[in-house]
């Protein structure tokens, strides 16, 4: 008996790339109800939408909340400036250095 060792492959041959770029590319929509309920009693009820897409096929749909959440934007401009303290602590160390280096 003969046994092959090559896997079986997709019959369209569409890599993960491939599927990921067209995924990224068209977007997809993904939406779900969740209900919990005992005895016909509706207990909870979760409401799921998931949009998966490029940056820039979200702009072209209008979505960009990314830019204006104040949460995203305050913790990035806290990095920058904490950022900045550091460049400068260490301008001002390297300059201590220099100055003992001269002394």
């Amino acid at each position: 008996m003969k046994t092959s060792s090559n896997m079986a492959t997709a019959v369209g041959g569409d890599s993960l790339a491939d599927i990921l770029e067209r995924v990224l590319d068209k977007g997809i929509v993904i939406a779900g109800d969740i209900s919990v309920s005992v005895a016909s009693t509706e207990l909870l009820t979760i409401k799921i939408r998931l949009l998966i897409s490029s940056v820039e096929r979200a702009r072209e749909m209008g979505i960009n909340w990314w830019e204006g959440d104040s949460y995203l934007t305050s913790q990035n401009n806290s990095l920058v400036q904490v950022n900045q303290k550091l460049l400068d602590r260490v301008a001002s160390l390297e300059s201590e250095i220099e100055g003992l280096r001269s002394s």
